[in-house]
């Protein structure tokens, strides 16, 4: 738990560390005055003798000085005091990560006194790690969140842990887009800024469509036509009984397969109480399954893992996968030509919607200086930085669609789908599944996936056990 603090000493605190922060990063030049000692009491909620103490302070480090009649007045240039470090943690595996370096470099540049420091945390438990950095005080003062760690927080009831800011410049509707605020939301609070995005799109390689006679640009209107395409471009080039080629790889990863399950206007829960067992959803997980058992038009995986079907896209061994913009920053540098499409539709228009955002942590020192590392990593420099270099889109509207900024080395063609995507994109917490909810799902797909269980059995059967995690979850009346 976060140790408990004296209040005054927290405020005392806080507004030596802001003022010291504000002088050392150069937000205060030399020669500039302070607000008056009656304003500053105001803001932090102190008394004018408390605020002249803590002033003195800083007089006798000599960063400012006192001008009588007049007020305190900044003496001391940045560059004569050792800068201020602030932490910046992110997942080791992120393709943002060189991208992300060249963002802090300029930053750092802007502001010459303060160091960025970089902590890189494994995947798989970087929510935990960040809680626990938290709870023991070395914590990073600002760390991404991915749409799946804020359904962690959520589940871990540790929200607290973070100030949700958002910068005045990101706004929903003027600036940015709604859809992805709502990832980051937990009832009526933000969690994080929101930083990147992708919708999940189908990917697909020219030439293999080309070789397969698909030459006009191709249009999947439905589930029928993706099937189509994928049979037409699955091949045993060698005649000798092995598919060499197939034409679509299917992911079980919960990133990837519920695209289908909204398609076709299913659900997972209503009312508090799992629907697992709807016809909807029976049905679209009959088409998952059957893409590898019946059609035979995607190899079968027991696998939730996404990369898989991006190594054997850059291998060229399938003519088309579901990815995100995220997950195209492995075809730059390949020889391979490829573009992007909308994915099919079925009963209704669907897909999903993965997002990161940057979080603050609520104790965190240097608070003021947070928020400006937000704000320049969500304002137009730094946006442009992660178009420019790489296929995540940014959050800042005006970047994610300028088209100076593609290039062909790194963009594909249509990189612009995102936007005929995004109206009828959904996160996946709008299934209504905690995150835990949603890893008990995940292991007990794995029988169906395997051919081991029809669809009919395996709602049913999850159906009742995901009925039953809930019950016990409730508390006693």
């Amino acid at each position: 738990m976060l140790r408990r603090r004296n209040n005054f000493q927290e405020r005392y605190n806080r507004f030596l560390q802001e003022l010291r922060d504000e002088i050392v990063s150069g937000e205060l030049a030399p020669g500039e005055y302070i607000l008056p000692e009656g304003a500053l009491g105001e803001k932090y909620g102190m008394s004018r003798m408390s605020i002249r103490k803590a002033l003195s302070e800083l007089v006798e480090d000599g960063m400012i000085e006192k001008i009588p009649g007049k007020g305190n007045r900044i003496t001391t240039p940045a560059g004569e005091q050792p800068p201020i470090l602030l932490k910046l943690a992110w997942f080791s595996n992120s393709y943002e990560i060189g991208i992300v370096r060249r963002i802090l470099t300029a930053f750092e540049a802007k502001y010459p006194n303060v160091k960025v420091e970089l902590i890189l945390l494994p995947e798989d438990e970087y929510t935990d790690s960040v809680i626990r950095m938290i709870e023991q005080e070395q914590s990073p003062d600002v760390f991404m969140l991915s749409d799946q760690h804020v359904r962690e927080w959520i589940d871990s009831g540790k929200t607290d842990y973070v100030t949700g800011y958002v910068p005045e410049h990101l706004d929903p509707q003027e600036t940015s887009y709604p859809q992805i605020f709502e990832i980051f939301m937990n009832g009526e609070r933000m969690l994080a800024a929101p930083f990147i995005f992708s919708p999940v799109v189908i990917v697909y390689n020219r030439s293999i469509f080309k070789q397969n006679g698909i030459n006009e640009e191709p249009q999947l209107k439905d589930w029928s036509d993706l099937l189509d395409f994928a049979k037409r471009c699955t091949r045993d080039i060698n005649e000798d009984g092995v598919v060499e080629q197939y034409g679509f790889c299917f992911s079980s990863s919960m990133n990837r397969w519920p695209v289908f399950l909204l398609q076709n206007g299913g659900e997972l829960m209503a009312n508090g109480r799992s629907t697992l067992s709807r016809q909807e959803n029976i049905e679209a997980l009959g088409f998952c399954t059957s893409l590898m058992y019946e059609h035979k038009v995607s190899p079968i995986y027991s696998h939730g893992s996404s990369h898989l079907a991006e190594s054997l896209f850059v291998k060229e061994r399938v003519a088309m996968i579901m990815t995100t913009y995220y997950f195209m920053n492995e075809f730059r540098d390949q020889s391979i030509e490829w573009d992007v499409l909308p994915v099919p539709k079925q009963q209704e228009q669907a897909t999903l919607l993965l997002g990161g955002g940057l979080a603050i942590n609520s104790v965190s020192e240097h608070m003021k200086l947070s928020q400006r590392l937000v704000e320049f990593m969500t304002g137009t420099e730094a946006q442009t930085l992660i178009k420019r270099y790489g296929c995540t889109i940014p959050v800042l509207r005006s970047v994610a669609e300028n088209d100076d900024l593609l290039d062909p080395a790194i963009h594909p063609a249509h990189y612009g789908r995102f936007l005929d995507v995004l109206p009828y994109s959904r996160s996946l917490k709008s299934l209504q599944l905690s995150q835990s909810e949603t890893t008990r799902l995940f292991d007990e797909l794995n029988l169906l996936w395997a051919g081991m269980e029809k669809p009919e059995e395996a709602c049913l059967r999850i159906e009742k056990k995901l009925n039953e995690l809930r019950k016990k979850k409730q508390p006693l009346a």
